[in-house]
């Protein structure tokens, strides 16, 4: 096992492969005591039979990581036609069971099309949603049932990669907040039978992908190596869409006491350097009084 390090030494995202059969709190478990790093969260949590993209965030980058919750994900995801879970996926137990034989290729590729842009969609009940303080899920294994009300949701993309009678394999990009469990169902109930997701894999999270994926194994090489710098993207990575400002020396010292900054800026947040290029933490631009409010200031 990599030796266990010094508190404070470690800061930025790192991609983790979940692998399946682990939940996204276990991978957080696993880099605090890899890293030493009480300061460990995660952006977006997978399902445990799921695998793929889960962004961690270590140090100062769990100061930004709220950032990602706005990100879209896209997902690689196979839907079994003629079989319905409890849980919507694989994991659930089965609640009924159709002939699916005349589902067709064309059928799926003409349902799909109703389901891009924005659109309702319900949630599944084993969900992590709250109600009256308690997830859902909770009160699914208690029996219970409750009827959800639709979110409005965005899918950007949505196209099948293979079909191999019953199974889609399908490809989505979507916006936070979309259920790719309760997308199976109501492609299931678009082609007139019971349908659920039998895999997923998160191919991405906002900027990061599953190409920039370490596994938990290698992971432990990293940092055993030392090597958390070549790997790590910085704690601005989740905000790399944001406009950048650069503050005076006078600024910054203004800036890290919390004073507001004056600045042409969009009503936007901004990422905030000095002019070294040393990240300073995240402001919010405030248009109307020509100021950047401080939200998140880094001092280390």
């Amino acid at each position: 096992m990599a030796k266990r390090a010094t508190r404070g030494k470690y800061h930025g995202f790192i991609v983790v492969e979940k692998p399946a059969g682990v939940t996204s709190h276990d991978v957080v478990s696993v880099v605090r005591k890899l890293t030493g790093e009480r300061r460990v969260g995660h952006a977006g949590t997978l399902d445990p039979a799921a695998v793929g993209v889960l962004p961690i965030a270590v140090g100062q980058a769990t100061r930004t990581v709220e950032y990602l919750s706005d990100a879209t994900k896209s997902y690689l995801a196979e839907i079994t036609f003629g079989v319905s879970t409890d849980t919507l996926d694989a994991d659930g137990t089965v609640t009924g069971i159709v002939d699916a034989s005349h589902v067709t290729e064309e059928q799926v590729r003409a349902a799909l099309h109703h389901f891009r842009g924005e659109i309702p969609q319900v949630p599944p009940m084993y969900a992590a949603i709250k109600i009256d303080g308690r997830p859902l899920y909770e009160r699914a294994r208690q029996g219970e049932h409750i009827e959800l009300e639709a979110r409005p949701i965005t899918i950007y993309e949505l196209e099948l990669v293979s079909w191999e009678h019953p199974v889609a394999e399908i490809f989505l990009h979507c916006s936070k907040g979309t259920y790719v469990r309760s997308l199976a169902r109501d492609l299931g109930d678009a082609v007139g039978m019971p349908a659920h997701m039998s895999n997923l894999v998160r191919l991405s999270t906002g900027p990061f992908t599953l190409e920039d994926a370490w596994r938990l194994d290698e992971l432990e090489e990293i940092i055993s190596e030392g090597a958390w710098e070549d790997v790590a993207a910085h704690p601005d990575a989740s905000l790399q869409d944001r406009p950048a400002v650069v503050l005076s020396a006078a600024q910054v010292s203004q800036w890290r006491n919390g004073s507001e900054i004056s600045a042409d800026v969009p009503d936007s947040l901004v990422r905030v350097y000095d002019s070294q290029g040393v990240w300073l933490g995240v402001g919010r631009g405030l248009p109307e009084r020509g100021v950047i409010k401080p939200e998140k200031v880094v001092t280390e």
